[in-house]
């Protein structure tokens, strides 16, 4: 069932209750609906490859199908299997099913429990506090630590049940919890790393899931907030490993139908490496990385990416930003400058935009970004 109508018994809600795609629903009504009609029947048929196999982008793929009467095919896995790679329970049973025999290390993940209620999460975290020096809570479907929160288990253990229960409900409302939905409560690991591997999954019988780079992520904070990557520097073997348990993993879910960009997150943790999360959907780390590929196929330059957040930039014109940056812009006509912009949608309003910025080393991209970005960014905050 294309639009999650008859979803398997093993996913907890059906996926027509995920956050909706803006740009499938507008794509669906006025001229943009017109234009992509026309344009799939003069091409003789569409092939839509979206940010994430979401239920909008299936219908959007349906409807045009059927104004158009051309065939309208969709680079994405349907909505009941992107259900199932963004939930971090079920990665955590694939990981402990396919990847038993430590080849990540002493365990495949962080001790997990899962509750369904407010009580029952407290009793897991009470469990866990005694085992652990820090754990968590964790919504299974939430992007990045924007469902995480860590509590030390000294604390834990030193309040008594109702103050438990309270710390448990509290989190829960803030954020916007089902009543029934599985909630997840964690080890918390001290991390010394957090790689993530970028994978590319063909439909089923077209090869196995390749592994397009491994990377370090940039976070911010005790819940560790996604701020950017750059380029593997673990070594040859811990990449290796990497990317063996993630082929693992991926090949479950291709069985099941996934096919596309598909990524996955990890911490490093006293040598070992432990699955945290997985992304089957295009990210933050996988689009620069195609960006990339793109701009430079005979292979990715030293590079760093993220976000760039100045609120002095919001309701600069854009063209005064490209104007302050100059002859630093990369021009691929010429091959100089050191920064590339993209999702640049958001610095009207809040400052902020992405970039790549490139380098002769990771130290070089790290400067250009860090030191030399906002220097030139100057003149428009003056």
């Amino acid at each position: 069932d294309l639009l999650g109508l008859g979803s398997p018994s093993f996913i907890h809600a059906p996926p027509v209750s995920a956050p909706p795609s803006a740009v499938a629903m507008a794509c669906q009504e006025g001229p943009a609906r017109e234009l992509l009609v026309r344009f799939a029947q003069e091409r003789g048929g569409l092939l839509i490859h979206p940010y994430m196999g979401s239920t909008p982008v299936w219908r959007m793929a349906l409807e045009l199908h059927e104004a158009s009467g051309v065939p309208v095919k969709v680079l994405a896995p349907p909505p009941p299997v992107t259900w199932v790679a963004n939930d971090k329970e079920l990665l955590t049973q694939v990981a402990q099913g396919v990847c038993s025999d430590a080849v990540l290390g002493s365990a495949p993940t962080p001790e997990t429990l899962a509750g369904s209620s407010a009580k029952e999460l407290a009793s897991r975290l009470l469990e866990l506090a005694g085992r652990h020096e820090r754990v968590a809570l964790k919504m299974t479907r939430c992007a990045s630590a924007m469902g995480n929160e860590v509590f030390e288990s000294q604390d834990v253990v030193s309040w008594d049940a109702e103050r438990l229960l309270v710390e448990v409900e509290r989190f829960l409302s803030e954020k916007e919890w089902k009543a029934g939905e599985p909630v997840l409560a964690v080890q918390w690991l001290d991390i010394q790393s957090s790689p993530s591997t970028q994978l590319w999954v063909p439909p089923l019988g077209e090869g196995l899931p390749t592994v397009d780079g491994v990377y370090e992520q940039l976070l911010e904070g005790e819940e560790c907030v996604f701020l950017g990557s750059v380029p593997s520097r673990l070594g040859d073997e811990m990449d290796q490993r990497l990317s063996v348990a993630s082929v693992r993993v991926a090949r479950v879910f291709q069985e099941l139908g996934y096919v596309g960009r598909c990524s996955f997150d990890f911490v490093i943790s006293d040598g070992d490496a432990y699955f945290v999360e997985c992304n089957g959907r295009w990210g933050g780390t996988s689009t620069p990385m195609h960006l990339l590929d793109r701009v430079f196929p005979k292979g990715r330059p030293a590079y760093r990416a993220r976000d760039y957040l100045d609120a002095r930039l919001a309701g600069v014109p854009f063209p005064q930003i490209l104007e302050a940056i100059g002859d630093a812009l990369y021009d691929h006509r010429t091959g100089q400058g050191s920064y590339v912009l993209y999702n640049v949608g958001c610095q009207a309003l809040y400052g902020k935009f992405d970039v790549i910025a490139l380098g002769d080393s990771i130290e070089a991209a790290n400067r250009a970004l860090e030191e030399r970005l906002p220097a030139l960014l100057e003149r428009c905050t003056g």
